[in-house]
């Protein structure tokens, strides 16, 4: 047997061991684990599989969402301002590829590397969501007409879009490389990194001002099928983030080891980039002030998250007295008794199938 077998925990393919012991609660941990991973229960992380129930109870489906409204104004050449339109196309461009990502991400790396089953089967109902969020933008894009290969590939043609795929890119490719093993705390440790740069970064970062945009385009009855859509996408997301968050600092807890002081300034320098960039990206979209926002006003916005982001993880915030410019931002995440507010239907944290509509 090589060494690298030895290292990182147990995958859930590994043959049956008859008469083996029951595993127990004090076996489990997220990472390098050995017990066996195909029995969920006992639950050790409650969190983890409430998560999961959560997810399955907000589902919903993209042509729920009525876009008859958004096909109209979109087509109508005086419907929309140019830098409108320019929110809109650079947005799909964006997010339509981007939830391919971090779909990949799951499946093809993180899933390998999380050595708990309750944990797991919450990483299962994300990958379907990100699936869902994909669909939504197809449906988006496609209702409205657009040119499919533009938007799809706009992350390989447009400088601000791709630098942020980029930026994701490099955090995954280690974990998806066969030969990487956890079980070393160098492996570790890059684990612990590319789990913040997926959760708390691209998707707690990067997101916000595309979420922010098109969201405001619905505060003010414009696209606002289109802004539904991403009303319910925001709202899984800050779901995968919560999540994500809640691994990062469970593996802290059972690996304190990995938590050095060099380690945290890698995470700092990480969450600055990320508001730099996301920075970029909104002065490329917004190249004007338009529906009452301008890219200065997301900065503050983004120091305000990154804030927000580095204290959930422990870190020291780094941008003393930033404020949310957008409060009611907030208040689009709540994620009960909260009516649309583009007054089409009352949303519950229910199934989708149980969504009742207020026409």
């Amino acid at each position: 047997m090589t060494a690298a077998t030895h290292l990182g925990g147990s995958t859930g393919l590994e043959l049956l061991e008859m008469g083996a012991a029951r595993v127990q609660v004090d076996d489990k941990k997220i990472i390098n684990c050995r017990a066996d991973l195909n029995q969920l229960v006992p639950f050790k992380y409650q969190w983890a599989w409430q998560k999961y129930l959560d997810a399955c109870a907000n589902h919903w489906m993209p042509n729920e969402i009525n876009m008859a409204a958004d096909v109209a104004l979109w087509k109508d050449p005086n419907g929309l301002t140019d830098d409108e339109r320019l929110i809109i196309k650079r947005n799909l461009g964006f997010f339509s590829t981007a939830d391919s990502l971090v779909a990949n991400n799951l499946v093809l790396a993180v899933y390998r590397h999380i050595t708990n089953p309750e944990c797991r089967q919450y990483l299962l109902r994300q990958a379907f969501e990100e699936a869902l969020h994909t669909h939504a933008y197809q449906y988006v894009i496609e209702s409205l007409g657009m040119d499919e290969a533009e938007v799809f590939n706009m992350y390989r043609e447009v400088p601000s879009v791709a630098r942020k795929a980029a930026w994701s890119l490099k955090y995954t490719q280690s974990l998806g490389d066969p030969n990487f093993h956890t079980g070393t705390p160098e492996n570790d440790r890059r684990l612990l990194r590319d789990l913040i740069a997926f959760y708390v970064i691209f998707e707690g970062i990067f997101f916000y001002v595309g979420f922010t945009q098109v969201l405001s385009m619905g505060r003010r009855n414009k696209m606002t099928g289109t802004a539904e859509q991403f009303q319910y996408i925001l709202r899984d997301e800050s779901m995968h983030l919560n999540f994500g968050i809640d691994v990062i600092n469970q593996i802290k807890i059972e690996n304190p080891h990995l938590w050095t002081e060099d380690f945290k300034q890698e995470a700092i320098h990480m969450i600055r980039e990320g508001v730099e960039l996301e920075y970029t990206y909104a002065v490329d979209t917004m190249p004007r002030g338009i529906l009452g926002l301008n890219a200065e006003m997301f900065r503050d916005y983004l120091q305000f998250i990154a804030n927000r982001r580095c204290a959930q993880i422990g870190l020291a915030q780094q941008y003393p007295g930033a404020s949310n410019p957008f409060p009611w931002m907030s208040e689009i995440m709540d994620l009960k008794k909260e009516k649309n507010f583009f007054e089409t239907r009352v949303i519950e944290y229910q199934t989708g199938g149980a969504l009742s509509w207020d026409e």
